[in-house]
């Protein structure tokens, strides 16, 4: 059993300190993005809030990849066609489409993960829907472009 234990020690030094290194190395990653990079998810962020805000389908759809995956409390996920529908069809309507307190991490100048909380007021149909939430939001840059990929929200709890 004393060997077990001293053997999980070795491993544990030898281990814990190498996930640290890889945990700072993404974080460093994050930090160095340029500040090009991060002004330009930021203005796509302001685009993605105004859009839904406008209820404006075709917007939503540039901004959105063809693998969209998207998990939002009270509705089973959806994907790109269905939050284009959405909006297109007249079903969904926002009043209210409000971000704050955001965090950008941009990954090797082709990912950005944007966090944050949302506050948004909609009508469905004539159902009158008001959420506060905390929202991850997965941006990937392909072929030039920047779409989002995945969007989860929880509720948000002080």
């Amino acid at each position: 059993m004393k060997a077990f234990l001293c053997w999980f020690g070795v491993v544990a030094l030898i281990v814990c300190p190498a996930l640290d290194v890889h945990a700072g190395d993404a974080t460093n990653r994050a930090a160095n993005a340029s500040p090009e990079l991060t002004n330009q998810i930021a203005k796509l962020e302001a685009d993605w809030n105004s859009a839904h805000l406008k209820n404006d389908a075709a917007v939503v759809e540039k901004l959105c990849a063809d693998d969209l995956t998207v998990g939002v409390p009270g509705m089973p996920p959806i994907n790109k066609a269905g939050a284009v529908d959405a909006l297109r069809g007249g079903r969904l309507k926002f009043m209210r489409y409000e971000t704050s307190e955001t965090s950008i991490r941009v990954y090797n100048n082709d990912t950005a993960i944007v966090t944050g909380r949302l506050q948004r007021t909609r009508a469905l149909g004539d159902k009158l829907i008001t959420d506060d939430l905390r929202f991850t939001k997965v941006w990937v840059r392909r072929a030039g472009q920047w779409q989002v990929t995945a969007f989860h929200a929880s509720p948000f709890e002080a």
